[in-house]
């Protein structure tokens, strides 16, 4: 374990305990086996709703970057569109096809790509709300989620 992952912050909304692996399929013979109630009774959900939710602030903070860093390139994507027809049609300037496609699907792209970056870049801490651009909280965020994902393909492997 090395010293960054010991002095990584959980989160508010982060699980303080570390998740079960899911059973695996069971046969259809044990399925259509009648299963003791009592076991079932007794088991308590593993957490409660509040420990899964994201909390609003941050989850307002989040949907303010997506629209911010999705919505800008998006809405250029479809002036760029509106502004190749004009000039078609009123000034005779004609653009080559490739060209509008090209730009058109790189400011889509750009979206897509936006949407990622607004919810790594937000700041997952509710009482820092972070820079503007939010490398850092990205940096942190993206580091977290790489964490996460090593540590889950070496308990399935």
């Amino acid at each position: 374990m090395s010293a960054e992952e010991s002095e990584r912050r959980v989160l508010p909304f982060e699980p303080n305990k570390k998740r079960q692996k899911p059973p695996k399929t069971q046969s259809k013979l044990a399925a259509t086996q009648p299963q003791e109630s009592g076991k079932q009774a007794d088991r308590k959900p593993r957490y409660t709703k509040e420990e899964m939710t994201i909390p609003q602030v941050v989850s307002q903070r989040m949907i303010r970057r997506v629209a911010g860093f999705c919505g800008v390139p998006t809405t250029l994507g479809v002036s760029s569109l509106i502004v190749s027809y004009l000039l078609a049609i009123y000034s005779d300037i004609q653009l080559p096809p490739i060209v509008v496609l090209l730009v058109n699907m790189g400011l889509f792209c750009l979206g897509v790509l936006g949407i990622t970056y607004g919810v790594l870049s937000a700041s997952w801490d509710e009482e820092r709300v972070g820079s503007l651009l939010g490398l850092g909280e990205f940096s942190t965020n993206w580091g977290r989620m790489v964490a996460v994902w090593r540590e889950t393909r070496q308990k399935n492997s």
